[in-house]
């Protein structure tokens, strides 16, 4: 059996099995507990009482609050078992009681939670979640199994995701907003059910687009809810606009692996 690595930090309440693989400047709180197939890269700090379980990787430099339950079983009466993965990537901010489950044989069998991202407190991750960078979950934000969350995505608190549903890169999503179909890049969404309103133009500032393509994607976001075309109507136009934007190329993939339908 391998011993945890001489520079990590361990609490002596803390229960870490031998085999489980932690780097250099490790910190593990008081009361926590690492299972036997978790890796954890270095400088990761994991505060007291946190479960980390199941087939579980963790990169570099994760911050990870107390109470959280990483790793577990997913909830689906169809697991039974099977060694399937959870992998969360470097510098991630994960709060108080958040619960992230690995994933299932029915799918890729592994949730993914990308790299940068701030999940506030009470947050789920259900099985074969697939989470990009750089996003930003507010408290009990919840998703369903199967879903999609593209880099640099906002999801209000309370933001309730639906099975297999997938959410765009730069979108924001409101308080409380109940998701059941595809959100396309760019959008604010807001209801329950969520409608679109709008472009996410002062998250697109934010992150250094400049006037010319946010114009540009708020012409694709008239042309694609303000027009009165059909969807593949749409698509044709947008189609056209991207020779010139190439920012709009976005929406035509987002279309492209959509697979509920999108709000409109």
């Amino acid at each position: 059996m391998s011993e945890p690595a001489v520079g990590a930090k361990i609490h002596p309440s803390a229960i870490v099995h031998p085999d489980a693989r932690l780097a250099d400047g490790v910190e593990i709180g008081a009361y926590s507990i690492i299972g036997e197939h978790v890796e954890i890269g270095e400088h990761s700090h994991v505060g007291p009482h946190v479960v980390i379980s199941g087939y579980t990787r963790i990169g570099r430099e994760n911050r990870i609050f107390q109470f959280s339950s990483l790793g577990e079983a997913p909830q689906d009466k169809k697991y039974s078992g099977e060694p399937t993965r959870l992998e969360i990537g470097d510098r991630n901010t994960i709060r108080e009681f958040c619960t992230f489950n690995v994933g299932t044989a029915q799918d890729a069998g592994v949730t993914r939670i990308g790299s940068d991202n701030w999940i506030m407190a009470y947050v789920h991750v259900a099985h074969d979640c697939q989470v990009g960078d750089h996003t930003t979950f507010a408290n009990n934000a919840q998703l369903a199994g199967h879903v999609h969350i593209d880099d640099w995505a906002i999801l209000g608190g309370y933001t309730g995701v639906h099975q297999f549903c997938r959410i765009g890169a730069h979108v924001m999503t409101a308080v409380g907003t109940v998701i059941l179909q595809d959100v396309p890049p760019y959008l604010m969404a807001a209801g329950n059910t969520a409608s679109p309103y709008g472009i996410n133009v002062e998250g697109l500032k934010r992150r250094g687009f400049h006037a010319e393509a946010i114009t540009a994607l708020k012409r694709a976001y008239r042309v694609l809810y303000k027009s009165g075309l059909t969807l593949d109507e749409a698509r044709t136009k947008l189609e056209e606009m991207a020779a010139d934007a190439p920012d709009v190329r976005r929406f035509l993939d987002f279309f492209a692996v959509s697979r509920r339908g999108i709000i409109r």
